[in-house]
């Protein structure tokens, strides 16, 4: 069955005042403890909200941190750096910034260790923060389409594929380095990242 977002409810106003300090004390109660000790009771306390609170926008701890982690992910942006390579570049750094904070990193690593044993909290995760953030790989080839750095893909299909290519490509290559390798992804790392994705081993 699969969980519903907490956009899909019904009933009185929410509050994004509310909303921004629960998912605030969701990242701040995973960092001190972790998955297994976090309870939706203790992030009301830690928000000063009630817990009937959260289950009203929430069906449980795994929706609640999937939408922790993703508002994480929300802040990134595509800087207009003139340059398919530079705009490149700094979107990864950003994402690299956001992956070294305590938060971001027990959130994911937690949320896609429980997704492997939870089909739907993996379309979760797929919808809050894979899917959402393809919008920055769209917005960076238009903007090279449109310098003539890029040729056109018309083909409907064909271009989805390339998204999800390069998303993950870039997704993969920037999660493992700083979660897995536990090695930083400085601007030197970045520049050659870079020229990789964009030329091949060849270059």
């Amino acid at each position: 069955m699969q969980s519903r977002s907490p956009a899909s409810r019904t009933g009185r106003p929410r509050s994004a005042t509310a909303d921004a300090a629960i998912l605030a004390a969701t990242r701040e109660a995973l960092v001190e403890l972790g998955w297994s000790k976090l309870t939706l009771g203790d992030v009301a306390t830690r928000a000063g909200v009630a817990k009937t609170t959260l289950y009203r926008r929430w069906a449980g701890k795994n929706e609640l941190v999937v939408d922790a982690v993703a508002e994480l992910f929300d802040e990134l942006e595509l800087p207009d750096r003139g340059s398919l390579a530079a705009d490149i570049e700094g979107v990864v750094l950003q994402f690299a910034t956001i992956l070294a904070c305590p938060e971001a990193k027990s959130g994911l690593m937690a949320v896609v260790a429980e997704a492997t044993r939870d089909e739907a909290l993996r379309e979760r995760i797929r919808a809050s923060v894979v899917d959402r953030q393809k919008r920055l790989v769209l917005e960076g080839r238009a903007r090279a389409q449109a310098r003539g750095e890029l040729p056109p893909e018309p083909d409907p299909a064909s271009s989805a594929r390339t998204v999800d290519l390069i998303f993950d490509m870039v997704a993969g290559a920037v999660v493992h380095r700083t979660l897995v390798s536990a090695e930083p992804a400085d601007e030197e790392w970045v520049r050659g990242f870079t020229r990789v994705l964009l030329h091949g081993l060849s270059s």
